[in-house]
């Protein structure tokens, strides 16, 4: 739904709330590693390669699983018109990960550790991604009386044949944001309580919203690819939470202890990095400025050079 002052480039409100949700996901992961002894500021680095990989990845994913509507007569430059929707999340994780593989090997960062931290904000972007579905009047369920039913315009694409004008229709999408959210504070609990490193807080993640989107997906009247009767995205939820569980086992097994640093060994940064070289410049100035008084101080033994390098 674009925004009526969008002029010649309409604005989508969907892709307001996506970049919102990225914004407050950085926040967060940002605040999560330096906590953790990370240079402040070096998210951005990572998201510098992890969000136009994620884009990719969503619209891929999308177009492969919905190749009727790309390659069945279509015209073939509509798979890149991101413009007029189509983007799937775990197309977004997959194009992620890769861009923070990358990231991660040009800052120093470990790659679970950057998964740890990022892991809760990807759960609130997510659900203010969610938003946009409203005012897209999409991604939704099946028909309901509950009170929270859904209204939705009868010539929507979506609309199931056969109903009645004026039938509401489960809010998939809000019930996402809602696992969503809860998932933040049950992720932060497990995290407090089991000190969750080495990519088990991403694991957990994974397992959490794999579950939840299994549920929602079943239930969901919009066109989808299935496989052996049941839907591609239902499939890649059962993928995400045996992925979460593999994580979780063997990182437990290979790393029993406290994860030493978020970043790679040889690669550290240090707060008092920043301050060496005005340190040092200070420090040369002042052992310059001892060692001439030293040779003019009428008097003074030898030994005090001697003295100094001992303590030193």
């Amino acid at each position: 739904m674009p925004l009526p002052w969008g002029g010649i480039l309409p604005i989508q409100m969907y892709a307001l709330f996506i970049l919102t949700g990225i914004v407050i996901a950085t926040i967060m992961t940002s605040r999560r590693l330096t906590k953790r002894g990370a240079e402040p500021g070096i998210v951005l680095d990572v998201v510098l390669w992890a969000v136009p990989l994620g884009i990719i990845g969503a619209r891929l994913y999308h177009v492969l699983t919905h190749p009727d509507d790309y390659f069945a007569g279509q015209e073939l430059w509509r798979i890149i018109a991101i413009w007029e929707g189509g983007n799937a999340i775990y197309g977004s994780l997959i194009g992620g990960a890769v861009g923070v593989i990358i990231a991660c090997r040009l800052t120093g960062l470990r790659f679970w550790s950057f998964a740890d931290a990022l892991a809760p904000g990807l759960l609130v972007a997510q659900a203010i991604g969610r938003l946009g579905n409203w005012f897209n009047a999409e991604l939704y369920g099946w028909p309901t009386d509950l009170p929270w039913g859904l209204e939705i315009p009868s010539d929507n694409p979506a609309w199931p044949q056969g109903l009645a004008e004026g039938t509401l229709f489960h809010p998939t999408f809000l019930y996402e944001i809602v696992w969503n959210l809860v998932g933040v504070a049950v992720l932060l609990g497990l995290e407090r309580f089991f000190r969750l490193r080495w990519g088990m807080m991403f694991g957990a993640y994974l397992i959490w919203y794999g579950a939840g989107r299994a549920v929602f997906e079943t239930i969901r009247v919009d066109p989808s690819e299935m496989f052996l009767g049941i839907r591609s995205n239902v499939w890649a939820s059962f993928a995400a939470i045996i992925i979460g569980l593999v994580i979780i086992l063997v990182q437990r097994r290979r790393h029993p202890g406290i994860e030493p640093s978020v970043y790679r060994p040889g690669r550290e940064w240090r707060p008092a990095d920043a301050e060496v070289d005005s340190d040092d410049t200070e420090s040369d100035s002042d052992s310059l400025d001892e060692g001439v008084e030293g040779e003019n101080a009428p008097g003074e033994p030898a030994a005090t050079s001697s003295s100094r390098s001992a303590s030193a």
